[in-house]
């Protein structure tokens, strides 16, 4: 009777040692299933990843939200909703999904893009859009004969801008009175392009430009040098871009060498 007395009171004291070790590896214990603490912690990280800062209101939330799916999912499996058909074929979309993120960002953190890579793509970028700024306006009509005749209106005085926001059918410029901004001459389509290269500031071209468009009435305001963007503000945009084409790459690359039958 003693030593079960004994055993008893060891038991007792081992129980109090375990205890608390048990519920430091578990948020919670639901209807006897142990919760493993650890998903706590894997979703406190993807709402950290997120931007957003863990304070001890949304740990709070979140130790809910892990109770809450444990009980819902004991409850589907009780159901025997994880043997359904439908559920399978939906567990194997989405374990390839992981798996196709799982392989491609191990594919980027294995080839980053170097800040040579980078400038070389930025220096390319400015070679190609070197040179004029032409800051332009323009009417566009359908028919030789109104472009003409909004000619003959012009040299008599009329208004640029208030014939372009009456008569002109761009509905993108024609509102701001024929503006077009600030745009190499390579921005617009060939026959425009040579006759705004061919404009002096301040003039209006003398005959209709046809383009597919329709006619246009060009008016060149104003010449600069091009204005390109600073190299470290386009960085970021830059380095995004060349990393998707090495993932299209890559993509492309695992197509081709697969067999396919």
């Amino acid at each position: 009777m003693k030593m079960n007395y004994l055993s008893a009171l060891a038991a007792a004291a081992l129980m109090a040692t375990l205890t608390p070790l048990a519920f430091a590896q578990n948020v919670a214990i639901v209807n006897g299933k142990p919760v493993p603490s650890s998903r706590v912690e894997e979703l406190s990280q993807q709402v950290s990843r997120s931007g957003r800062p863990v304070t001890p209101e949304i740990q709070a939330q979140i130790k809910d939200e892990v109770i809450a799916r444990e009980i819902f999912v004991q409850e589907a499996q009780k159901q025997g909703l994880d043997t359904t058909p439908d559920f399978k074929v939906q567990m194997e979309l989405a374990r390839q999904t992981l798996l196709i993120r799982e392989l491609f960002g191990n594919y980027q953190k294995a080839n980053p893009v170097s800040d040579a890579e980078i400038k070389a793509e930025y220096d390319k970028f400015a070679a190609a859009n070197s040179g004029k700024e032409y800051h332009a306006r323009h009417i566009l009509v359908e028919k030789e004969d109104q472009a003409k005749a909004i000619i003959a209106q012009l040299k008599k005085g009329g208004k640029f801008d208030e014939i372009a926001k009456k008569s002109s059918k761009d509905p993108g410029s024609g509102a701001n009175g024929g503006d077009l901004g600030w745009a190499s001459a390579g921005n617009y389509v060939a026959e425009f392009s040579d006759a705004l290269s061919k404009l002096a500031k301040g003039k209006t071209s003398e005959t209709p430009v046809k383009t597919q468009f329709g006619y246009h009435i060009i008016r060149l305001d104003d010449v600069r040098d091009a204005q390109l963007p600073k190299f470290d503000d386009v960085k970021p945009q830059v380095a995004q871009q060349l990393q998707q084409q090495k993932m299209n790459k890559y993509q492309e690359d695992l197509r081709a060498k697969a067999k396919v039958e």
